[in-house]
């Protein structure tokens, strides 16, 4: 089953993407846009487990305050989504491939690990090809969790992906491959994790509005339903969210 779900100002909301802190629009409108898009996900299988908006404000303030983030095209209501998605899946393990600074990573991981934890993780492993990015990231991730649960790593997301053999309970796509693959890369990462990705678990996938033709064959693959049950187009803002459930 596929679905969309697009907020009507969606081409006009636009981040400011060097001043990754800035107010976009009136909380109550962020909320009420994001409680929108929640609700179509739970209607397509994601569990009915509300997000505790005061826990999801102080990691949005742990974050301002101790995270380095030179630029960003997550907008403030994608990183509400993605905080609400995991605190609604807890997913005990969570791949994040593609990080850069670490804090699309955070906004998944946030719902684990810090002022916004609301469950307990085992593992939750951000993965940035560029070492040196990635070890900006694992500085600001550690941060504002000291316990080590969320990490990040510099390898290739692929590779990763193939030798990881615990379960990937929520999978989180934003890499880039090298050789103008781009946004194709995601179909790869997926199928390397695809055998370990339990029932009920939940890929998503950012660019799914401005991915380009690249990230089709990716789109065709998780909206078969003989490889995902559900999958939802989520456009809050001009990147959009593919959310994928098993």
């Amino acid at each position: 089953m596929s679905q969309v779900f697009r907020s009507d100002d969606w081409q006009r909301y636009r981040m400011d993407w060097h001043h990754p802190h800035r107010q976009l629009e009136p909380p109550a409108k962020e909320i009420a846009i994001v409680d929108d898009a929640l609700a179509v996900l739970r209607q397509a299988g994601l569990p009915d487990v509300p997000y505790d908006r005061e826990k999801m404000l102080a990691h949005r303030a742990a974050v301002a305050e101790l995270f380095e983030i030179p630029w960003t095209a997550i907008t403030p209501r994608m990183e509400r989504l993605l905080y609400a998605i995991n605190a609604a899946a807890r997913p005990a393990h969570m791949i994040a491939a593609g990080v850069f600074c670490g804090f699309t990573f955070i906004s998944n991981a946030g719902a684990a690990v810090g002022p916004g934890a609301c469950y307990a993780a085992g593992q939750l492993i951000g993965i940035e090809i560029k070492p040196e990015e990635a070890q900006r990231a694992e500085r600001n991730v550690r941060r504002i969790d000291p316990t080590g649960v969320a990490r990040v790593v510099a390898a290739d997301a692929v590779e990763f992906a193939g030798r990881f053999r615990d379960p990937i309970h929520l999978l989180y796509l934003d890499a880039d491959g090298a050789g103008g693959k781009g946004k194709g890369i995601y179909l790869d990462i997926l199928q390397a994790a695809y055998d370990r990705i339990p029932p009920g678990g939940v890929v998503l996938a950012h660019n799914s509005v401005n991915g380009g033709n690249r990230i089709q064959p990716y789109l065709d693959f998780v909206r078969d339903e003989h490889h995902f049950g559900a999958s939802v187009n989520a456009v809050l803002d001009a990147e959009g969210l593919e959310v994928s459930m098993r």
